[in-house]
């Protein structure tokens, strides 16, 4: 009698202002990943908060059109996960009815941004018993918020930039003094990014300190919360891939694995990776080169401090440790992504590939990773 295959459920799409970048990422693993080891379903939730049974198929062709990114809408059956005493169920809504049960085994969580990547959909996972791929929930959770991450990295002893955190109630009785502290402590330029949100959404480079209150607010448009960085002049922008320990704890496999590192070269005026020079890029306005020109010095400095940022938040299963190597040759963490882009092109499977594992081996590692997660239910 054939082993039955592990059920994964791939959960994509979401409410954040990473929908369309989470999409992506779905049709990229919805490609590669091996259906003759993995019996594979799709759950996509549109902007309105709605889950949808989706099939593989329908995920992998998923694109971008022109400038015009992948979303989902909501005329796709409803679905939803149900726990009963044999499992997790993934089941079709039908107004009271829940038709077409398939028991689940593991999910992976494709989602980027808020209610996806924070510890949300993380807790709702675990409160069902289901396993699945990446960090947990207070990791998720400390890894979304800029601010915690830096607060919890600089605890470890490890080196962040120059900084500082314009909260939503004091913003609301001194813009203006606030604008003239941040001007007072930090050097232009300034990054001001939303402290809970991704794919450089809502994130302005400020020259002129008279922009700063415009970029706060634009940035508070995304999260009442923001986060002002200083600036490295000359810095380049270096990349690291972790994975979680491939084996138990008592094998040889227990630690946790690095890539090469890669490294972010953006040919614009600016210089800046936005939005669209990821997303939406021009010819020749970014290169990344995989594996970055580093010595091997250096190269191990920053895959040592990787892991250590790993640990430091408690990561499991996947991260992407950014870096500014400066000027005066200083490693400096710029902030670890817990669930990074992951198509095909992007930089994380892109730095795998070139230490050796392919984007299909690498899906089904953080699956088998995913699957070996203990179940956390309370009995």
């Amino acid at each position: 009698m054939a082993q039955q295959r592990p059920c994964v459920v791939l959960i994509f799409g979401g409410q954040s202002t990473e929908h369309q970048v989470s999409c992506l990422t779905a049709a990229g693993v919805a490609k590669a990943i091996d259906t003759e080891r993995f019996e594979v379903h799709g759950v996509g939730i549109s902007p309105s908060g709605t889950w949808h049974r989706i099939d593989l198929p329908a995920i992998a062709e998923l694109r971008t059109e022109g400038r015009r990114l992948p979303e989902l809408d909501d005329t796709l059956p409803r679905a939803t996960l149900v726990r009963n005493p044999e499992g997790v169920l993934l089941v079709t809504r039908d107004g009271d009815r829940l038709l077409d049960p398939v028991r689940v085994d593991v999910a992976f969580v494709l989602l980027h941004g808020a209610y996806g990547e924070d510890g949300t959909i993380q807790g709702h996972l675990e409160m069902l018993g289901l396993p699945y791929v990446g960090s947990g929930v207070m990791a998720s959770a400390i890894g979304m918020d800029k601010h915690f991450m830096k607060v919890v990295l600089e605890a470890a002893g490890l080196p962040v930039g120059p900084y500082e955190v314009v909260l939503p109630s004091e913003w609301q009785w001194g813009r203006e003094q606030i604008c003239d502290r941040i001007s007072g402590k930090l050097d232009y330029p300034l990054f001001v990014k939303p402290a809970r949100g991704g794919s450089s959404v809502g994130i302005t480079r400020v020259t002129d300190p008279n922009k700063l209150a415009e970029a706060i607010d634009e940035a508070r448009e995304v999260d009442p919360k923001v986060v002002v960085e200083q600036g490295f002049v000359g810095a380049r922008e270096v990349e690291c891939a972790v994975l979680g320990p491939i084996g138990s704890d008592t094998d040889e496999h227990a630690a946790v694995r690095t890539s090469r590192p890669g490294e972010i070269v953006v040919h614009t005026e600016s210089a800046f990776y936005d939005f669209d020079a990821k997303y939406l890029p021009g010819e020749g306005q970014v290169e990344l080169r995989i594996p970055a020109d580093l010595d091997a010095e250096t190269e191990q400095a920053v895959r040592t401090m990787a892991c250590a940022c790993f640990a430091a938040l408690g990561c499991e299963g996947l991260a992407r440790v950014d870096y500014f190597l400066t000027a005066q040759g200083r490693i400096v963490v710029n902030e670890v992504n817990t669930m990074p882009g992951f198509t095909e092109l992007s930089m994380f499977p892109s730095l795998w590939q070139v230490s050796g594992l392919d984007y299909q081996g690498l899906i089904a590692d953080l699956i088998e990773q995913a699957m070996r997660r203990p179940n956390t239910v309370v009995r």
